[in-house]
C-alpha cells in the first residue's frame, strides 16, 4: 500500500495553528486507501489540531489537504458538500445528541444531507446500528448505553453517509481494557468487510500495536512529524523520544 496512486488523502507542505501560534511545520504524508492510520504524539504536539485540518475545520496556514484529489479548504459550495460527504467523524466523546434516541442520532446526517424518503433513513440507521453490534438499542437515550456503547453509536452515526474515510479522535479514551479492545476489533472489521479507511487520533498502545498499518509521530517541540511507519518498526527507531513512547518499559529500564 505504498503506491502514491494508493493515496486518498495528500497532507503537503502544512503549517498550522492557532493566530501567531505555530502548532504544526511543513508536513507531508500520505493515507492510503483501506488503511488504519494512527496519528501520534505527546500532549500539545497537535493531533487534534492536525485532524482538524484535514476535516475542513480549520484552513492551514500553509499548504495543502487533499482528500481524493480535492483540497478541503479551498472547496466551495457543491464541490465542499460532496468533498465533505467523502468522510465521516467520531469524537472523542462521541457526541451524540442527549435529547434524541440513538436511531434519531444515526438518522440525523441522513435527514440533514440526502432527500431519501424516512422508510429508507430507518432502514439506513438500523443497518448501521446492526454493523456496530447494537441491535434492540435503536429506542434507547445515549445516557441509558455504557461509555462503550455511546462509542459504537457515534461511529454508527459517523458511517451514516457511507463515507470512504472515518477520522476517530481517541476512540478508545475512557474504556477499560476490555471496552478497548472490543472496539478496536470492530474497527478492524469494519477496515476488512467495507474497506473503509481510518485516520486514529490516538495514544492508546494496545490500540497501536493491534490494528494499525502506519503510524506518524508528531514532535512538540520540532513541531514536525519525527517518524513514519509500521509501529513495530519503530520500536528501535533513532529517536529517543519515538523509543520511550513506542515502548515506555524500555524506556523505565533505561532511565
Amino acid at each position: 500500500m505504498s503506491d502514491r496512486n494508493g493515496a486518498i488523502i495528500r497532507v503537503e507542505h502544512l503549517t498550522a495553528g492557532y493566530e501567531d501560534a505555530v502548532v504544526l511545520n511543513d508536513l507531508t504524508f500520505e493515507v492510503y486507501r483501506g488503511e488504519i492510520f494512527f496519528i501520534l504524539g505527546g500532549s500539545g504536539s497537535g493531533k487534534s489540531t492536525l485532524m482538524k485540518n484535514m476535516v475542513g475545520l480549520y484552513r492551514p496556514a500553509t499548504g495543502v489537504v487533499l482528500i481524493d484529489e480535492r483540497d478541503i479548504a479551498a472547496a466551495e459550495g457543491d464541490d465542499r458538500l460532496d468533498t465533505l460527504r467523502l468522510f465521516g467523524v467520531m469524537y472523542q466523546n462521541g457526541a451524540l445528541f442527549g435529547s434524541m434516541t440513538l436511531l434519531e442520532n444515526i438518522r440525523l446526517p441522513l435527514e440533514e444531507w440526502t432527500d431519501l424518503p424516512s422508510e429508507a433513513m430507518e432502514v439506513i440507521a438500523r443497518m448501521k446500528l446492526q454493523l456496530v453490534g447494537l441491535t434492540g438499542f435503536e429506542h434507547h437515550m445515549p445516557s441509558e448505553l455504557s461509555g462503550g456503547m455511546q462509542k459504537r453509536a457515534a461511529l454508527a452515526r459517523a458511517m451514516a453517509l457511507d463515507p470512504q474515510i472515518l477520522f476517530l479522535d481517541e476512540p478508545t479514551s475512557g474504556l477499560d481494557p476490555v471496552l478497548s479492545a472490543d472496539l478496536d476489533r470492530l474497527i478492524l472489521r469494519l477496515s476488512k468487510t467495507l474497506g473503509i479507511t481510518f485516520v486514529v487520533v490516538s495514544h492508546a498502545l494496545s490500540s497501536i500495536y493491534s490494528i494499525a498499518d502506519r503510524v506518524i509521530m508528531l514532535d512538540t517541540d520540532t513541531k514536525k512529524i519525527i517518524a513514519e511507519g509500521r509501529p513495530q518498526e519503530l520500536r528501535g527507531h533513532s529517536n529517543e523520544a519515538v523509543r520511550n513512547f513506542l515502548d515506555p518499559q524500555s524506556a523505565d529500564q533505561t532511565g
